[in-house]
């Protein structure tokens, strides 16, 4: 049976991500950090080819189609952009901290998720990037393209993962690093009856040990501040649903 390929991969960082800020709606480029490195990365390993190419229209996702891929012509995906993160736009986590108490109750995972102020909210973002998705699915199938690669943020590809990536696992579980990504394996039947894909690959394919150890810290740390900041969230949904 035919199977088709969906490399989901994130964009390069901005100056803003790497200053630990919240950036959303704000459409900066990349940084020349940021793309030095996804030229290194495209230099040292092979980054998938596809038949159709989708992008989210901000400016640090096409920049990153670009270095990437510099003959793609993307479809540009509006529903597949970042969050609005409102009032919370370029602070760092600190500086929310000190102006929002709700804020810092919740990354101390002792209080119910907040919305930014003038944002949007985390459940209405997942909705309308997984809408996107399964439509993008779906013209895949009808149309017979059995490849994409898709250029999005890291909250876009961990919604998709975390609600149809098999083997199952939990939204920051699916944290991957700038320029990184993964490759998903969509089978018409398994889709159409139960709407999940086999997630085989990393992108771009590396051995572990070509991560540096700093690289690596960071991961596990972000990892880890993610799981005390929403764990106790995801356990208090779970106790409900089994009540």
């Amino acid at each position: 049976m035919k199977s088709y390929t969906i490399h989901l991969i994130r964009h390069g960082t901005t100056d803003g991500n790497e200053q630990g800020q919240y950036i959303g709606s704000t459409d900066l480029p990349l940084s020349a950090q940021g793309a030095g490195r996804l030229r290194a990365l495209q230099k040292k390993h092979p980054y998938p080819q596809a038949q159709a190419y989708l992008c989210s229209p901000m400016l640090r996702c096409k920049e990153t189609m670009l270095i990437l891929y510099p003959d793609a012509k993307p479809i540009l995906i509006s529903d597949l952009r970042e969050c609005d993160f409102g009032d919370w736009e370029g602070k760092t986590a600190g500086q929310i901290a000190e102006e929002d108490d709700r804020f810092r109750r919740w990354i101390s995972g002792n209080g119910e998720p907040v919305t930014p102020p003038n944002g949007e909210d985390g459940g209405t973002f997942a909705r309308r990037v997984c809408a996107a998705f399964e439509k993008i699915v779906g013209g895949l199938l009808r149309s017979g393209t059995t490849s994409a690669v898709m250029v999005m943020h890291g909250g876009a590809i961990m919604s998709i993962l975390a609600t149809y990536g098999l083997p199952k696992a939990k939204f920051y579980d699916w944290m991957t690093e700038p320029g990184c990504g993964y490759s998903m394996r969509i089978t018409p039947g398994l889709w159409m009856r139960s709407k999940v894909g086999e997630v085989y690959a990393q992108i771009p394919e590396r051995p572990r040990q070509d991560d540096t150890d700093h690289e690596r810290i960071l991961i596990d740390l972000a990892r880890k501040a993610a799981d005390d900041a929403f764990g106790k969230q995801e356990k208090k949904a779970d106790e409900t649903e089994s009540s």
